[in-house]
Parts: C-alpha cells; structure tokens; sequence
C-alpha cells in the first residue's frame, strides 16, 4: 500500500541513533570539519536506510540516514536520483518497494554530483532495472573512472545545463551547480500536491569539504569561481520543497517527525535560504583565507 507517512510510530530509535543534524543556528559559525560531518554523518548513517516516506506530491525519500535518494513516480514509470553506493543498491531496493512500488519500474536514473557515495550505484541499478543512466557533461570524466567491482559506469544521455528530462508528465530539469564537482547538478520541478502547485529544488551540494584547495588549484584553477556559479544558479532558485543529496541539508530528520501534524513540513522556503546562507559563508570564509596564506607565502 502507498503511504503519505509510514511507520512514522517507528522513527524514535531512528532519530536515537542518526548522526545526522538539523541545519544551523542563525548565526553559527562552521568549520569545514564539522560541516561535512553534518552531512556525511557516520558509516552507520551512510549505511541504514531512513524510513521510506513521501515528500510531497510524487516524489519519496528511499535514502540512508545521511545519504539522499529520491523516488520520483510516474504512470509510465520512475525516475529515481541518486543510487548511492554500491554496497546499498540492495536496501534502496527494499524502501522503493516498502511503499508499494516496483524497483524494476525505475526507468531514469540520474545523479547529483559524481562522488561514490551519490552515483556509485548507477551500473548495479541499470543492470538491475534497465533504466536509462544520465549525467551532466561536466561530470562524465569522473564517473567513468567510478567502477565498482571493474564495472564500467553506464552513460546512455550526457546532459547539459538547463536539459530536461521527461517521463509520465514529469518535468525535472538539470541545472549546473559546479565547484563540489565541476558537473553537479541540481535537479529542479514543479509537483502538484493537496490542489497545489510546489516548485521543488534537490541541491547537488555545494559543499567546501576538509582539503578542498580554492587557491592555486593545479587540477581545476577555476574552482572558485565554479563555485561562485554554482551559488548564484541557487540564489536565483525559489524553492517552496528544498531537498538536497544529504538529509541533514534539508533538517529531513525533524520534519519527517512532524508529518501528520499540521502543514506539510518539507514546505520550507526559509530554511533553504539560511542552509544557503550558512554553506556560502563557510565557503567565503575558507576562501578568503586561503587566498591570504597564498599572499603571504608569495611575499
């Protein structure tokens, strides 16, 4: 049976044991450090699935505790976003089917940035379901050199900014969100849900981890200012349902607590706006200083 919020008796123990946090404080301060553990949360975080549950509209969290998946279904079958690593295909499998879908219904797979932890399960999941696998331009380099298992990664439509992927009325559109990885995406629709419509924004990440190099960056030297793309796309973006590619960037955990007991909690425009707020800061920040050690070590 489809459900709007299941188990929803079930989640003490989960919220007990998740890593994963809520997003900041006004105000706070982060490190690069404490961020990424925010979002990453703990091996066990990575590894246990969180309570499948519906969003909004038509699109379903069959994620981890910190490590997103989206459902998103159709009459002519579903897309699904992110599958994750390799080693979870198996679960993600059990939480599509735990709300009463098929896994071999899954037609699309797509991604939010090529890092394993996001798209490493792409090859498993095609042969799995023969669903068609995209990816942003940007972002082919890198997964094709992810091959779990010597598995080649699948690649049947190389995206670019601003393409759009239809299936059963469904509308998701690729936007270019570089600096995380020089092809991350965000994925942006519009969902009808109780009479109305809701745009809905999945950020692909714009996260500064622990020995990202903004400054005299051999590998890619425009790095930051990618990264200057990427929030200005994001800063343009209204979002009324803000998801991303780890739950805690979105305070998944609390609002999945309070399903069932008023409006629809993952109706939140304000708290995309201060995850931007707290996210960009710490890029400045780690910029700005980086910027200076270069300075002084050319003196």
């Amino acid at each position: 049976m489809r459900v709007n919020a299941l188990l929803v008796a079930i989640l003490g123990p989960v919220l007990a044991s998740s890593a994963a946090v809520a997003q900041p404080a006004a105000g706070k301060v982060w490190t690069q450090e404490e961020m990424f553990r925010r979002n990453v949360g703990t091996p066990e975080d990575q590894r246990t699935p969180f309570t499948p549950h519906k969003v909004a509209g038509n699109i379903y969290y069959v994620g981890t505790r910190s490590l997103a998946s989206f459902l998103v279904t159709t009459p002519e079958g579903h897309i699904l976003i992110n599958t994750n690593y390799e080693a979870g295909v198996p679960s993600l499998k059990d939480s599509v089917e735990t709300l009463g879908f098929k896994f071999g219904d899954i037609k699309i797979v797509l991604g939010s940035h090529a890092h394993g932890d996001h798209m490493e399960g792409d090859a498993l999941v095609k042969q799995m379901t023969g669903a068609q696998v995209m990816a942003m331009a940007e972002d082919v380099p890198a997964l094709e050199r992810m091959k779990p298992g010597g598995k080649a990664h699948p690649i049947d439509r190389i995206l670019h900014d601003g393409d759009r992927v239809i299936l059963g009325g469904t509308t998701l559109v690729a936007r270019l969100t570089p600096g995380h990885t020089r092809g991350c995406t965000t994925w942006t629709t519009t969902i009808r849900d109780d009479g109305r419509d809701l745009s809905v924004v999945i950020v692909g990440s714009m996260g500064s981890n622990p020995g990202f190099q903004f400054v005299n960056n051999k590998e890619n030297p425009a790095i930051a200012d990618e990264y200057k793309q990427g929030f200005r796309v994001l800063r343009s973006l209204k979002p009324d349902v803000p998801l991303a590619s780890h739950p805690a960037m979105y305070d998944m955990t609390a609002k999945f607590a309070r399903i069932g007991k008023g409006p629809n909690p993952f109706i939140d425009p304000a708290g995309y706006t201060a995850e931007l707020d707290a996210v960009e800061g710490l890029f400045l920040q780690v910029l700005a200083a980086q910027q200076k050690a270069a300075a002084e070590a050319n003196r």
